[in-house]
């Protein structure tokens, strides 16, 4: 079985070169896989695997924008539509220096795994910039995000493709790359998820990642007959997906203890409750990008250039970029006590530590935890279809749902002991075969 993965990531690494984060996210599923399908042949025939990690289209593009001071800047715009089996492509915008192919490769392969997991009828893509969005104006980001759309939405469309967004692109940038889209079409669809509330948007979308996230994890501990009450809580990262876990959290009794950026983390040891947390807010939309504005106001420690895996609790939620959690990280938090490793960024962990916390502690995969944000984006696009709006109770319930759901199908495709699941493993099986049987029935195409 090792010689068949290898032999796959041979091929891969050859046709990928240089595609690091990439060549990660294939083992990861490739590993949990390839036993699954050596005992279904079907698939090994089809040579699906060989057809899932081909992208069906990569579009790669200039932009072009003029700053404040007047100066045309360029930056270069992505979209990788990944598999679109069982539905439009979905996925999230993500405008950071960071972003390169290789990164909205590994981004889109994972989304066509979580989006099967949902059971909605959404398939996988990914896209971006290089754009930093830290310290620019509203009319810097505004024409940014025209000129992004400009070349974008030739690509995209409510039956097609239907972005997100992601880091970088919050509600404002949504409005500014909606409304060029719907002056170049001259019409008003649901192609972008995560609109504002008065136009199209969902409520619950914001909160949704988080939400989810903490949805799961609750359907993790009920196994092993606890909750989240007085459990002590690290979480990475500030944003929105932080944002909405800190709020779930809270609202069971947990206490969120940390909150880190690129400059550092912070330790509140009474608790991110109450204005703190909807202080979280005002530091997203600052762009500071920094943390450290959260310690100076209530008086909490600042580390500066360090992160939260250090400091003692019962459960660890990494929501802020991929491999931000290593395996050193992981060895301190399962010494300190810490039972379970949620991961609610994409590939939070690195293979070591993911593999660490899945043999001594538990572990829960992104792909699984974090499906709740597009979950509710497959929901927006549902209400958009039919020009009608849920209630908050209703769409939370619906994801409440959905992520249980997931949880189960995890456990069922997972499961190696009486006591003991392989979340990767439960994951990875369950979105390849609804995805892999929608290809199977297509023929090749």
């Amino acid at each position: 079985m090792e010689n068949n993965v290898e032999d796959f990531m041979k091929k891969v690494i050859e046709k990928n070169p240089g595609e690091k984060e990439f060549h990660q996210v294939v083992r990861e599923v490739i590993e949990s896989i390839m036993p699954f399908i050596e005992k279904n042949p079907k698939y090994k025939k089809a040579k699906i695997l060989e057809r899932m990690v081909e992208p069906e289209r990569v579009i790669m593009f200039r932009v072009p924008w003029v700053d404040d001071k007047g100066e045309i800047q360029v930056n270069r715009g992505y979209r990788v539509e990944f598999n679109s089996a069982i539905g439009p492509y979905k996925g999230g915008l993500r405008f950071h220096p960071s972003v390169t192919l290789s990164g909205l490769k590994f981004l889109g392969f994972e989304q066509t795994f979580k989006n099967s997991l949902t059971t909605l009828p959404m398939g996988g893509g990914k896209g971006g910039s290089d754009f930093n969005p830290r310290g620019k104006s509203d009319g810097e980001l505004m024409r940014f995000c025209q000129s992004f759309m400009s070349e974008l939405f030739r690509h995209i469309g409510p039956n097609t493709d239907v972005p997100a967004g992601d880091i970088g692109v919050g509600g404002r940038e949504i409005g500014y790359l909606f409304g060029m889209y719907k002056k170049l079409k001259n019409e008003f669809t649901g192609v972008l998820t995560g609109k504002g509330r008065n136009w199209g948007g969902s409520l619950i979308r914001p909160e949704a990642t988080g939400f989810g996230a903490v949805y799961f994890a609750q359907e993790l501990l009920k196994t092993k007959g606890e909750d989240f009450k007085d459990k002590i809580v690290t979480i990475s990262g500030f944003g929105n997906v932080a944002w909405g876990v800190a709020l779930k959290l809270d609202q069971l009794g947990a206490k969120v203890v940390t909150l880190s950026g690129p400059d550092g983390y912070i330790y509140d040891k009474d608790g991110v409750k109450g204005e703190k947390i909807d202080y979280m807010l005002e530091m997203r939309a600052s762009n500071n990008d920094r943390v450290e504005d959260y310690a100076k106001k209530y008086d909490v420690p600042f580390y500066a250039g360090k992160k939260p895996w250090d400091i003692k609790c019962d459960i660890a939620m990494p929501c802020a970029i991929q491999n931000e959690l290593v395996g050193d990280d992981a060895k301190t938090l399962i010494k300190n006590g810490c039972k379970l490793i949620a991961e609610v960024s994409n590939m939070g962990c690195t293979p070591e530590a993911a593999k660490l916390a899945t043999e001594k502690i538990a572990f829960a995969p992104g792909k699984a935890v974090n499906a709740g944000g597009v979950a509710v984006s497959g929901l927006e696009m549902s209400q958009n279809s039919m020009r009608y709006n849920w209630t908050s109770e209703e769409v939370d319930a619906r994801l409440h749902q959905i992520m249980k759901d997931i949880h189960e199908a995890c456990v069922k495709h997972g499961r190696i002991s009486e006591n003991k699941v392989d979340y990767i493993k439960g994951a990875n099986i369950a979105g390849f075969v609804k995805v892999a049987d929608a290809m199977l029935d297509y023929g090749v195409i």
